[in-house]
């Protein structure tokens, strides 16, 4: 058991029946040792988000999930497949994905998250190397240093890449946030 205050982002709480991870906490500090503790919430099994306040020292059970390495295998609408070293397979759904989705390639590896046995999501490497498919020409004379423009990854996702960096080229992302790390 822990308080609300002692609460991260990235935890699993129980709220109601659903395990819920915590996207954001905000801890304010009221007057006569009222403090709260606000946080946004996303169910790991129904999808759906909420915003609830609780006391800073209300006790609430934290949810462990258990992970397992696999291997992204295939997509057979609407479940996507994993498959671990001895050939289990396991199907995850769809709306679960998230931005996981921008990234996939068959033959990835990543870890597929459990729930009750369940699997429910699927976490990726916080890095991924991809070939740029589609950018824009760099402008002649254009040499600020900051300068990004548009590139197009194998998934269709849209990534903003410095001028040098051209289609046909490898460069590392960031899956947490999407941004452009280096080329490779």
């Amino acid at each position: 058991m822990k308080t609300a205050q002692e609460i991260r982002v990235g935890n699993v709480i129980m709220h109601g029946k659903d395990p819920m991870v915590v996207l954001r906490t905000e801890y304010q500090r009221g007057g006569r040792g009222s403090s709260t503790v606000r946080m946004k919430l996303k169910s790991l099994i129904a999808n759906f988000g909420t915003e609830v306040v609780f006391r800073a020292d209300d006790k609430m059970d934290q949810v462990i999930l258990d992970k397992k390495e696999c291997t992204y295998s295939y997509f057979a609408d609407p479940m996507y497949v994993c498959m671990d070293t001895e050939f289990n397979q396991y199907e995850v759904e769809a709306t679960n994905m998230g931005d996981a989705l921008n990234y996939l390639e068959d033959g990835m590896e990543l870890e597929v998250v459990f729930y009750n046995e369940k699997a429910i999501s699927v976490e990726l490497p916080t890095t991924v190397v991809r070939e740029i498919t589609w950018t824009e020409p760099a402008v002649k004379g254009d040499t600020s240093g900051k300068v990004l423009k548009p590139a197009k990854i194998a998934t269709g996702m849209e990534v903003p890449v410095p001028l040098f960096v051209d289609q046909g080229d490898k460069i590392e992302i960031d899956t947490r946030t999407g941004e452009y790390r280096k080329r490779v």
